[in-house]
């Protein structure tokens, strides 16, 4: 996975707005907050420079799509949606409009993210999800909560974007952390197989994990709601 330039939170705002003197107040949400957690945003026009190095990745390069990025402390999903955005609006450029629903499930797929805050969490979810849909609606492609297509992006953020803390690999209850690698196998096609994100750390260090993962059938990306396994 390519990792997120920063994890320090981020703030990112609607392009062309301007930074307001309640927009820096807004870095911070509360002292309490800054001395618990270290909780601090970064302001958008930052969030952009740092996702400019990887603009290759996000945007032009073969298979970007597909190309991974992993945010350790998300915050409430400001780079996130910054990716997001860049990855739907590169999928505009370059694809068929009728390739777009597909692509931009396997765009969503590419996303990971621990955050610490419930209130964080459950935040950087909705946002990923508003953008999926305002993407979809914008380019006329029905979206609404009883559709393949929402119910697979749902899916997909709540697969990927976890709450807990990354510097032990647990959920709040102890849990290990469990992600899904997404394989793709063609234009519609994906292969669910989960990891822990424990086990990205045994791997670099040589140790062998012994996890039991449940395994699933290839399906197509907008169907992976239906949680088949075998």
């Amino acid at each position: 996975m390519v990792k997120s330039p920063s994890s320090r939170r981020a703030t990112v705002r609607p392009e062309g707005d301007l930074e307001s003197p309640e927009d820096v107040e807004q870095l911070v949400k509360t002292r309490e907050r800054v001395k618990a957690y270290g909780e601090v945003f970064t302001p958008r026009r930052m969030v952009h420079q740092m996702l400019d190095l990887v603009s290759d990745e996000l945007e032009t390069a073969p298979g970007f799509v597909d190309k991974t990025f992993f945010e350790p402390a998300a915050g409430d999903g400001n780079f996130l949606v910054a990716i997001l955005q860049r990855k739907l609006d590169a999928i505009e450029k370059t694809f068929p409009a009728e390739r777009w629903p597909t692509e931009s499930l396997f765009a969503i797929a590419s996303i990971y993210a621990v955050e610490f805050l419930p209130d964080n969490h459950e935040l950087a979810q909705a946002s990923m999800l508003n953008l999926f849909a305002h993407f979809h609606e914008r380019t006329g492609t029905p979206v609404d909560q009883s559709t393949d297509l929402w119910l697979a992006a749902r899916y997909l953020v709540h697969a990927n974007i976890l709450l807990g803390n990354t510097l032990t690999s647990q959920t709040h209850d102890g849990e290990d952390l469990e992600f899904s690698w997404w394989n793709r196998i063609d234009d519609v096609t994906v292969q669910r197989d989960p990891f822990t994100l424990a086990s990205l750390r045994g791997a670099s260090s040589g140790a062998f994990d012994f996890t039991i993962y449940e395994t699933y059938k290839p399906c197509r990306i907008d169907q992976v709601h239906t949680g088949v396994s075998h």
